[in-house]
């Protein structure tokens, strides 16, 4: 008996449909509203031939204004009320996420990290989703001391930095192009 080895099935990409099941009423705050100090980060993905993506999602995960995660194993009580988490879909051709610039926190070696929001990305055309960081444009001394900002070459590293904008910051998504957001390998 011989043995026939069938090809593989083609992965499948993330998207487009993520906006049908996996938003949610409150998604978008990753703080109540009313939360003293909140502010919304506004922004839109786009795809390589700089076209808004309007079936992309975007998740954030970030910590609390004293540096503390949601998280079992993170040292020390969160805000009340806070969750820390954001999802938001694109299909009004932005994304929107209501939450508090974070506090600094440690990196695995105990050095500082500058307040930073992490970021998700999910659109179509992806196999996995991409990660990438939300940096403040005030901590000007923390970013230029964080470990991982300074990873990154320095004539990429407005990608990773927020705009100041009315009701908090603008913070847009390169998928690829000349502009593009860095994105981390983790």
């Amino acid at each position: 008996m011989t043995e026939t080895l069938l090809p593989s099935t083609p992965s499948q990409t993330v998207g487009p449909y993520l906006h049908i099941g996996l938003a949610w009423a409150d998604g978008a705050f990753a703080v109540p509203e009313g939360t003293p100090g909140a502010v919304w980060i506004r922004g839109r993905v786009f795809d390589g031939d700089g076209n808004a993506c309007p079936d992309a999602m975007i998740e954030t995960w970030q910590a609390d204004p004293q540096g503390r995660f949601d998280h079992p194993d993170a040292p020390g009580p969160v805000a009340p009320g806070w969750r820390g988490f954001g999802r938001s879909d694109t299909t009004t051709g932005e994304f929107a996420i209501h939450t508090v610039v974070p506090g600094a926190i440690p990196d695995s070696g105990g050095a500082p990290q500058a307040p930073h929001i992490d970021v998700s990305v999910f659109a179509r055309g992806l196999l996995h989703r991409l990660v990438t960081r939300i940096y403040f444009p005030e901590f000007e001394g923390a970013n230029g001391a964080d470990p991982v900002l300074n990873s990154v070459a320095p004539q990429r590293r407005n990608s990773l930095i927020a705009r100041p904008a009315v009701d908090g910051y603008t913070f847009d998504i390169a998928l690829r192009g000349e502009h593009e957001t860095v994105f981390f390998d983790v």
